[in-house]
């Protein structure tokens, strides 16, 4: 029996069985290199912990080339380097966690209060309780005062690391802050005022439309506009006689706290031109601490009777002997002058007397008659209401708010009536020369002249270099 030579296996290029054995190796490593989606996020994780991409690729390769040897279940290489740390280089450390993730000490927060803001919710926006807000609030009785919230108002907190409150701050006002300090009874209460310093300040201004309009666009308050007007309201009727044209000076008291003004005190010194006459007062307090407004040389700005009893207010009928009376229909004296002013608008006292009357008076409504001394008497009609302790029989001074505008009696719209008798005659009050009030006395003249002189200079001074720097 013949033997036929077995079949030799077919002869394959050298080339191709190299090439098959780096399909196989490069497959294995693919096997390796993308592992399942869990395993992924342990290399994104850690991939942020190597020092570098080169030192990354060399572990990886190395884990390979292990794991092919032994013919182990395939881990990722990543999983193997978090756990041995002889495959992790020397100098490759754990970073530690972001600071956005540690907790924060609290320390120092700052709150202001918006619209519809409690203390419940700003202690809320700084991460503090609801028990808190008791635990302050009853704590010291002046403590409450931290609910009287205002838009705008800023509250300070400091906190302990732990987020417990150790102080509350809150500033009132320009000169005063309150303050809440955690102690061992709970918290104490403190309050402090600063004390403002004084430095004099100068207005000047010019009348285009309204005094107050005018006064508050020379920087002039509202309340020495106020001031102004009583200090020169004996010689001046700031209804009728203010002419577009006319100006002021005014030198007064300012109040300083950190270069901030934070609040004003009296006139020092003013001028007042009108219909081109000019009126000055200076402000002088005696050796007897009274304080008064006196002219450059001596004499008072005060009288013995305001001319104007109504700040700012209105003509609407004056003096008239055959005055045809708006409800009656009928000619009938009109013994008095009328101020048409807004409802409630305050009437002062023209001068000091004993209040003869305070109720009502027929087509006078509610009225108010005051007796000065033995030779003058004033009316004030139409009220709307008396002052807080005005009455019949007692006494008021001069400048003194006895009652309101309002249209009590036979009254077509708000108004006062004024009149002005003296010796029992009715008389114009807007012609009748008002009698002075006692000038500086000589033992004090000179003192007065030391006071009033600077003042007055200080004014020109000003003025005068006003007027140069606008024609720049």
């Amino acid at each position: 029996m013949t033997t036929e030579p077995s079949k030799a296996p077919p002869l394959y290029p050298k080339t191709h069985l190299l090439a098959a054995s780096g399909i196989a190796a490069l497959l294995s490593l693919a096997l390796l290199v993308f592992p399942s989606s869990d395993v992924e996020a342990k290399k994104t994780t850690l991939s942020l912990e190597l020092e570098s991409p080169a030192d990354q690729l060399t572990q990886d390769q190395d884990a390979a080339d292990a794991a092919q040897a032994t013919n182990e279940p395939v881990t990722s290489p990543f999983a193997q380097i978090e756990n041995s740390s002889e495959n992790t280089p020397q100098t490759a450390e754990v970073a530690p966690a972001p600071a956005a993730e540690k907790p924060k000490a609290p320390g120092h927060r700052e709150v202001i209060v918006a619209k519809g803001d409690t203390l419940s919710t700003l202690f809320e926006k700084v991460g503090l309780p609801a028990a808190s807000v008791h635990e302050v609030l009853a704590s010291d009785k002046q403590a409450k005062q931290f609910s009287q919230l205002k838009h705008g108002q800023k509250l300070e907190f400091e906190l302990t690391p732990e987020g417990q409150l150790t102080s509350l701050h809150s500033k009132v006002s320009d000169v005063e802050t309150i303050t809440l300090t955690k102690n061992d009874k709970g918290y104490a209460f403190n309050r402090v005022t600063a004390k403002p310093t004084v430095r004099t300040a100068y207005v000047h201004g010019v009348i285009n439309s309204s005094l107050s309009q005018s006064a508050a666009r020379a920087g002039l308050s509202h309340s020495l506009t106020m001031d102004m007007a009583s200090v020169f309201g004996y010689d001046v009727d700031f209804a009728q006689d203010i002419r577009q044209g006319d100006e002021f000076d005014v030198i007064y008291e300012q109040k300083v706290v950190n270069g901030k003004a934070v609040g004003n005190g009296p006139i020092l010194s003013a001028r007042f031109t009108n219909r081109g006459k000019t009126y000055t007062a200076v402000r002088y307090t005696n050796k007897q601490g009274n304080s008064s407004y006196y002219t450059a040389d001596g004499n008072s700005m005060r009288k013995a009777f305001i001319r104007t009893p109504v700040d700012f207010a209105r003509i609407s009928s004056k003096f008239s002997m055959g005055r045809k009376h708006p409800i009656l229909n009928k000619i009938r004296a009109h013994k008095g002058v009328d101020y048409a002013a807004p409802r409630g608008t305050p009437i002062k006292a023209a001068g000091d007397g004993k209040v003869l009357l305070a109720g009502r008076r027929g087509g006078y409504g509610n009225t108010v008659i005051i007796q000065h001394g033995n030779t003058y008497r004033t009316l004030y009609g139409h009220m709307q209401g008396f002052a807080k302790g005005v009455k019949t029989g007692g006494t008021v001074k001069q400048g003194q708010v006895i009652g309101y505008i309002g249209t009590t009696g036979l009254s077509t719209g708000p108004h006062l009536h004024y009149e002005f008798q003296v010796n029992g005659v009715h008389v114009d009050p807007l012609g009748q020369k008002l009698p002075m009030a006692d000038p500086i006395a000589k033992a004090e003249r000179a003192r007065f002249l030391a006071q009033s002189q600077p003042l007055m200079a200080r004014m020109d001074q000003e003025k005068a270099t006003m007027l140069a720097s606008s024609k720049r």
